[in-house]
């Protein structure tokens, strides 16, 4: 999504249904200010660079096309009118301070549902606690 800047805003109408689709259609969904490319804010840019290590592939909205209307429209959907937002799997999760404490503890991959945390989830824990996983074992 590129920002025109003599581009028509969308309206409110408009809004919602962007904002409902897109949690809808989507697995992981960050409604932020600007683009990842080029973040509008410092928290947007936090949570593009947080979701980023873990995913390569999660759909961004750029609220800034109509920013009052996108409070109102996630404010629905979370509680919580304040942006950068993220969903996942239609789920609110939260801004980019869940995303970075979520991160520090270790379960920011796992809740965005990345490849990477479900491989290490199906790695076997052998009977002493550890994991086999890099046993050379001759059989």
């Amino acid at each position: 999504m590129t920002f025109d800047p003599m581009g028509e805003a969308l309206d409110a109408d408009e809004v919602q249904e962007t904002v409902d689709e897109t949690i809808e259609n989507n697995e992981v969904v960050l409604f932020m200010k600007g683009t990842p490319v080029m973040p509008q804010c410092g928290y947007s840019k936090r949570a593009v660079g947080l979701i980023g290590q873990y995913r390569d592939d999660f759909e961004a909205v750029d609220a800034l096309q109509n920013l009052e209307a996108f409070r109102e429209a996630l404010d629905e959907h979370s509680g919580w009118e304040t942006i950068p937002q993220t969903y996942v799997e239609g789920e609110f999760v939260g801004g980019s301070d869940i995303l970075a404490q979520l991160d520090e503890e270790g379960d920011l991959a796992e809740t965005l549902k990345a490849a990477d945390a479900d491989a290490d989830a199906d790695v076997e824990t052998a009977a002493d606690g550890g994991s086999d996983e890099d046993l050379d074992a001759p059989f």
